[in-house]
Formats: structure tokens, sequence, C-alpha cells
């Protein structure tokens, strides 16, 4: 039975509280689907909005301010919580394997936790680079970074962001402006593969970009790829090593 007696017809659950399972969860609890079971599986009860990251990293807004708080609104959805993480998915059983708790069955599954870091093509990723993805976990990568760079203020420190796109030149920018405000002795740089920044935008929007960086300081590189990582450096395509003292890796996303 449900929380109002009426009897469950369906099980629909939700792993992962993305943007996408948040819109659900306040729709359910703006409008009811009588029968429906509602169960929201998340890793984190709190899950960061990726929207207010480069915020976060501008020192915009404190760490806490850009997260939501999943255990309310399940609750105003009128769906059950459940704190674990989802490993594997039975599809024939309609059965979702949870790391910590028994396995759960569904009659509909959704599923939005985000993409995860791919390392597999790149050496030293793993071992010497803060990943972006997933999002859950940049937030406390980001303090510990600053609490690095804090520690040997008296020397300068380089932070090499990897990748042209959106998300690099977007993180380039707000981790300027973040040090910036922490004071001198970060260089921000950012390297991109391809010929240009942002290579699927139009050439006005690059060029614009471009003097965004320039005027906030960032060193751009751009037609070769990172293809190594060290613990100080970053091994380019064309055999050229940059010295960097830490490594933003926004780019190479992959399905968890």
């Amino acid at each position: 039975m449900i929380g109002d007696g009426l009897p469950v017809l369906k099980d629909l659950v939700l792993v992962g509280g993305g943007h996408s399972h948040v819109a659900v969860l306040r729709r359910f609890g703006m409008t009811p689907m009588p029968g429906v079971r509602l169960t929201l599986v998340a890793r984190e009860a709190r899950a960061p909005y990726s929207g207010m990251l480069p915020g976060v990293v501008g020192g915009y807004y404190r760490a806490d301010e850009a997260v939501i708080d999943l255990r309310p609104l399940a609750r105003f959805a009128g769906a059950r919580f459940l704190q674990d993480e989802a490993t594997g998915i039975d599809l024939e059983a309609r059965r979702l394997h949870l790391r910590d708790r028994p396995d759960l069955s569904f009659d509909a599954l959704s599923i939005n936790v985000g993409s995860a870091p791919s390392a597999a093509d790149v050496d030293g990723v793993a071992e010497h680079a803060w990943p972006v993805k997933p999002i859950d976990g940049f937030l406390g990568h980001w303090e510990r970074l600053r609490e690095r760079i804090a520690e040997r203020a008296d020397a300068p420190s380089v932070v090499t962001v990897v990748g042209g796109g959106v998300a690099g030149v977007e993180l380039s920018l707000f981790a300027a402006r973040g040090f910036a405000e922490d004071g001198p002795g970060v260089t921000v740089r950012l390297v991109g593969a391809a010929e240009r920044l942002l290579p699927d935008h139009d050439p006005r929007v690059a060029a614009y970009v471009e003097r965004a960086l320039a005027r906030r300081g960032v060193e751009v590189e751009t037609g070769r790829a990172g293809v190594a990582v060290g613990a100080a450096s970053l091994t380019l395509d064309d055999g050229s090593v940059l010295p960097t003292d830490h490594g933003l890796w926004p780019t190479h996303a992959a399905p968890p």
C-alpha cells in the first residue's frame, strides 16, 4: 500500500538525483499519480546543481548554496528515498541491484546519474588530475585543490584545464576569477585539441571567448591534445611537455 492507502499498481524507480529527476519529483509533488509508488535511489542525499558549479569555482556561491537536498524533495513527492548506489540492472527480472541493500523491484526504471570520467586513453589522469565528472565529487575535489594551493601560497602554481569545449572554457574563466579572489600566484592554462576553442560554435563566439580568457589572464594552447599527465607535467601529442601543478579534467566523459 502507498501512504495514502491506495494499492501499489506500478513501481517507478528513479536512479540518480540529476536535473530530470528533480523535475519529476517536483511534478509528482504537485500532481500525484494514484497507484504509482515512487522510489528515488541516489548515492548522495545532497545533489549538486551543475548549472551553479562554475559560480562556486568563481567564488560567487558557497558550495552548500549549489546543492539540492533530495530528502525533503522526496518527501514532498511522496517518494521513498534510498541513499545507495546502483550497481547493476536485471532487465528480464526487472530488478535493480544496489551496493548496500537488497535488490529493488521495478515496473519502470529511469536513470539520471550523469557521466563519469574516462581515463582509459590518457595515462596518469586517474592518479594526477582532478576530474570534473561526476559532478557530485567535483566540489570536494575543488575544495581540496584550493587547500593545496593555499598551503604553498609562497610558490606560484599552474592549474591546467584540459578541453577546449564549453566545459573547459567555462571552468577556466571561473577558475581564474576564483583564484584571483584568493590572491596572485596562480596561473590558469587552457589546453584544447582542436585548432581553435569551441570548434562546434560560430568563430565569432570563439573569438569573443578568447578575448574574455585573455582579460582573465588565462593562457591558451590549442591544436595539441593532452596524452599523458604526470605529477607536475602534461604531455601533448606533439611530444612537448607543459609544466603544471594541478590538472582539471572536464573532457573525456563516458557512460558510468
